[in-house]
């Protein structure tokens, strides 16, 4: 039996005013780029209806307006988790 066909996207923010997807892969890529996350704490959503409309999205391209929305979902969630704020990743340490 075929295994379902894993995907994964990383998002950066921070940098600039808007995320961009920074790394996108299928299978193995994908299974290295959550591995990657994880080793450096960075959260990892599972949310099929997020990935799906992300892949529509070129690598290195800001999301688009219709979905900052759903993204600053999960922001503001990973924020809440690190105990912060938004503008305190801009601060330097």
């Amino acid at each position: 039996m075929k295994r379902p066909l894993q995907e994964a996207i990383a998002l950066e923010y921070g940098a600039r005013k808007t995320p961009i997807v920074s790394a996108r892969g299928q299978d193995d890529l994908a299974q290295k780029i959550v591995e990657e996350a994880r080793k450096h704490g960075v959260y990892v959503a599972q949310d099929p209806q997020l990935l799906a409309l992300l892949s529509r999205v070129d690598l290195d391209a800001e999301i688009p307006p219709e979905m900052y929305t759903a993204v600053a979902v999960i922001l503001s969630w990973v924020y809440w988790l690190k105990g912060m704020r938004p503008g305190d990743e801009k601060k330097s340490g």
